[in-house]
């Protein structure tokens, strides 16, 4: 899954975000970052599901313990948690990352839970942002969804991956966004462009007009 170093498009999507709120969208992307590149780099599965059992029980202490030496954790404590979101509701991504390593082939179903544990993280992001009424939901599940069919080699399973996200992605691109969820949904109109049968590359004019537009418009 994307581990973003380089993603000049990523990095204009999050300008659109509340400036006084960019940091808790950025920890909570961090968060996803950090879970992505745990997958990528852990070849035991065994040992994925130890390292991701640790940073579940690490989110839950959040509620009640200082965070460690770990700077993901201490931008969630400052910067996502005094939004009213708990430690614990962000267990959940967790386990959506959890189900690429307890799942030996991934059928619709694990995908489902998948995108549904992933998609989370756009909740919890618009808890920070101030999202009134956006389809934070649909529009986390189809952009988690949209990644993992980006990822995948098998090409049946890229297929169905790309099959669930497709709708969640129409449907969350049909939304009028509110303006401080504005970079939530353009990230889910960017996974939506991914999904194209020919998807333009990443920084084009038509992309990046794309973008523009739903930050002026909320479409």
């Amino acid at each position: 899954m994307t581990g973003i170093v380089e993603d000049p498009e990523r990095d204009l999507i999050l300008t659109y975000a509340p400036v006084a709120r960019r940091a808790g969208l950025l920890a909570l992307l961090a968060l996803d970052d950090a879970l992505a590149r745990l997958l990528r780099t852990t070849r035991e599965p065994a040992l994925g599901q130890m390292r991701l059992a640790w940073w579940r029980e690490a989110l839950e202490k959040l509620d009640y313990a200082p965070a460690p030496a770990e700077p993901v954790l201490k931008a969630l404590q400052a910067e996502v948690l005094r939004h009213g979101i708990t430690g614990a509701s962000l267990v959940p991504i967790v386990h959506g990352w959890e189900v690429l390593i307890e799942e030996e082939t991934l059928d619709a179903d694990a995908m489902r839970r998948f995108g549904e544990g992933r998609g989370q993280l756009f909740v919890a992001a618009g808890m920070v942002l101030g999202s009134r009424g956006d389809p934070l939901s649909a529009a986390g599940q189809g952009w988690a969804l949209a990644d993992l069919a980006h990822n995948l080699q098998a090409g049946e399973e890229r297929a169905t991956a790309r099959d669930i996200a497709r709708p969640l992605l129409d449907a969350a691109g049909r939304a009028h966004w509110s303006r401080p969820a504005r970079a939530l949904g353009a990230l889910a109109h960017r996974a939506r462009l991914d999904l194209a049968d020919t998807p333009k590359p990443a920084g084009a004019p038509a992309r990046v007009g794309r973008l523009l537009w739903h930050r002026l418009t909320g479409r």
